[in-house]
C-alpha cells in the first residue's frame, strides 16, 4: 500500500488537457489507479487546476464543467489552506529552494500525512519530511 497520495494540480489538469496525448493517457492511468480514499488535494490545487482548464488547455473546459471536475475531485480529503500553512511555506521555500507555490503543495500534503506527491514540478525522488516526490511523467 502506498499510503496517502498528494496529487499536484498538473496531473488533474492532464488529463483534460488535449495537446500532449502521452502526459494525457499517462495522467488518466495514474489516477485511475489511486485508491480514492488515499487522495489528497488542497484547495490551492482546485482553484489552479479550475483556472487552468478554462484557459490554457485544449479544448478548454466550459466553466459549467470544470466546476463539476472540481466538485468531483472535491470528493477526496481537501486540504484548507490556512496561515499556519502559509508561514510553514514561506519557511519552507526559503530553506528548501523551492517556489513559495511549491512549498504550500508540500507544507498540504505533509499535513494531511501523505507519504507521496505525484507532480512534474518537484525533483523526482526528492524527499520532504517523509513526503516522496513521484513524476509520473518521468520517463
Amino acid at each position: 500500500m502506498a499510503g496517502r497520495t498528494f496529487l499536484d494540480t498538473n496531473i488533474l489538469v492532464y488529463v483534460f488537457d488535449g495537446r500532449d496525448t502521452e502526459k494525457r493517457r499517462k495522467a488518466r492511468e495514474t489516477y485511475s489507479g489511486l485508491d480514492p480514499d488515499e487522495v489528497v488535494v488542497s484547495t490551492q490545487v482546485l482553484q489552479e487546476f479550475y483556472w487552468n482548464v478554462t484557459r490554457k488547455i485544449s479544448p478548454p473546459l466550459a466553466q459549467k464543467v470544470a466546476a463539476e471536475r472540481v466538485r468531483d475531485f472535491s470528493a477526496h480529503t481537501v486540504v484548507v489552506l490556512d496561515v499556519a500553512m502559509i508561514l510553514a511555506a514561506v519557511a519552507r521555500s526559503t530553506a528548501d529552494g523551492v517556489a513559495f507555490w511549491d512549498g504550500l503543495i508540500v507544507e498540504a500534503a505533509l499535513s494531511a500525512g501523505c507519504t507521496r506527491m505525484l507532480t512534474e514540478d518537484l525533483q523526482h525522488g526528492r524527499v520532504f519530511d517523509g513526503l516522496r516526490v513521484e513524476n509520473p511523467f518521468r520517463r
